[in-house]
């Protein structure tokens, strides 16, 4: 393994990190939701972003994973809450996956969206966002 020669002092101060995020991209989940008599009982194919801005701007020192943020407990969480139950709306299933990570140490800013790419032929998918925060990002 080839060491990096450290930068410190040659960056300029205006590329200093200013933010940084954890992204869960369009997972696809299989979930009975859909109020719809048609929707009932039939689980259906649904895609889960999560972007996840950290108050740590500070990048792991020392490339050890236990040191960074474990990808695989967001993905594991937003599958166990996605199949905890049946959900009528995609509001329902994205502000109990919000208020999940919401509530983790370290959380700054969060968005959480969910769409359904299989209703609409004219669609590419139909779905919703919240986020704490308005406009494209923190």
């Amino acid at each position: 393994m080839t060491n990096l020669a450290p930068l410190d002092g040659l960056i300029p101060a205006a590329l200093a990190v200013k933010s940084s995020k954890i992204m869960l991209d369009s997972l696809e989940v299989q979930t009975d939701i859909g109020f719809h008599d048609f929707e009932i009982g039939s689980p259906q194919r649904l895609l889960v972003t999560v972007e996840l801005w950290l108050e740590d701007l500070a990048m792991p020192a020392d490339d050890r994973p236990e040191t960074a943020w474990n990808y695989d407990f967001l993905r594991n969480e937003v599958i166990r809450l996605a199949g905890a139950r049946r959900y009528n709306l995609q509001e329902t299933l994205v502000e109990a996956i919000y208020q999940r990570l919401a509530a983790m140490r370290g959380v700054k800013a969060l968005r959480v969206s969910s769409a359904k790419p299989d209703i609409y032929g004219d669609a590419r998918k139909v779905g919703v966002e919240v986020a704490s925060f308005t406009g494209c990002a923190p």
